[in-house]
């Protein structure tokens, strides 16, 4: 955790997470807890997620990711933590990339 009492949380979500409003569900979920960040589909089919926060919210939403509604069928969630920069203003979604 760094000084500002930020973590920052980097996730590959892989599985059926591409053209099911995954992004937009995570952009939602995200909001609510008040985590700044974003997340862009990749080209290789998964979805990366990067968000600041409290240790705890981040956790709430890697839960979220990992579970997910019905119409997103994630089959595994890579993810690391570090420390949080404070750099990033709000939570968006990205155009696709990486």
């Amino acid at each position: 955790m760094a000084e500002n009492g930020l973590t920052r949380l980097h996730a590959t979500v892989e599985g059926r997470v591409q053209g099911v409003g995954f992004r937009y569900f995570t952009l939602e979920q995200a909001n609510k807890l008040g985590l700044t960040g974003w997340v862009r589909n990749r080209w290789n089919g998964t979805v990366e997620v990067v968000a600041e926060g409290l240790r705890a919210d981040l956790e709430r939403l890697l839960e979220t990711l990992r579970r997910g509604p019905r119409a997103f069928t994630t089959s595994g969630v890579k993810f690391d933590w570090q420390a949080g920069t404070g750099e990033l203003i709000r939570f968006r979604v990205r155009r696709t990339g990486g």
